[in-house]
């Protein structure tokens, strides 16, 4: 089976001939089917940079990003969007749902624009709400919802439209510990009851320690990976905290 995402060679380069940033450098890696692969690095590793270029919202400056066969560097900026609400779901530490519509409302809202039928909506949104919890809560605004509550409702919209690929930027950085811990384990329950692939950017070691992969940026390329295996947790937990503190250690701080 092919990979579903394949970063290939990509470079970065910021400012101008005289005053150069290369905020990714020579970077390649692959992501399969049903992956849960976490992305970790210190501040300025291009951790993001790389997140906004997969998801096109910037350009690499060389190199290629393949999702499920389409080429990202090379669609034509009038298709991005549908290439975006088609193929990505997005998780964000600002939660960016909308104020005026109901939980349902939010979760369900790109299935209407994508002009699925009712009745097969209706479906889609209980089984994620049934994954994520949430069931409960459709009725309400996002202003009576807790942070975790509105993070999962998010983590259901991202999910539902069954994207190719999701990509979380710091998804628990705006929950405390409990609410934290709670998102994680819906992601990994979407993960493995409905296959999702995630691409998860965290600054967190106990947070990545729930993926199946973890990848290491420092200066633009990758580090090193651990993969977790039949490891419980914890030990993947101690595993990361190791790589971090060989990196320098400041991987607390978002970037």
């Amino acid at each position: 089976m092919g990979h579903l995402l394949w970063v290939k060679d990509i470079e970065k380069i910021y400012g101008s001939s005289r005053n150069v940033t290369k905020a990714l450098n020579g970077l390649s890696f692959c992501v399969d089917s049903g992956e849960f692969v976490g992305i970790m690095g210190p501040s300025g590793s291009g951790k993001t940079t790389l997140l906004n270029c997969i998801s096109a919202i910037d350009t690499v400056t060389t190199g290629h990003i393949y999702i499920d066969g389409t080429d990202v560097t090379q669609i034509k900026p009038g298709d991005i969007a549908r290439f975006r609400r088609e193929q990505l779901g997005f998780v964000f530490q600002e939660f960016s749902l909308i104020d005026s519509l109901t939980a349902y409302e939010n979760i369900s809202l790109a299935l209407t624009i994508n002009g699925v039928p009712y009745q097969e909506l209706r479906v889609l949104v209980a089984q994620v709400a049934d994954a994520l919890e949430i069931s409960g809560i459709l009725g309400k605004y996002p202003g009576e919802l807790s942070g975790g509550q509105k993070q999962r409702v998010a983590a259901a919209r991202a999910i539902v439209t069954q994207p190719a690929l999701v990509l979380a930027d710091e998804p628990t950085g705006a929950l405390d510990s409990r609410a934290a811990r709670r998102m994680l384990e819906s992601f990994s329950d979407m993960n493995k009851r409905f296959r999702t692939t995630l691409l998860m950017v965290t600054h967190d070691a106990a947070a990545a320690s729930y993926c199946s992969r973890i990848l290491f940026l420092r200066d633009g390329g990758i580090f090193t990976e651990l993969r977790r295996g039949s490891l419980a947790r914890g030990a993947f937990f101690k595993k990361a905290l190791d790589v971090v503190s060989l990196m320098g250690g400041d991987a607390e701080d978002a970037g």
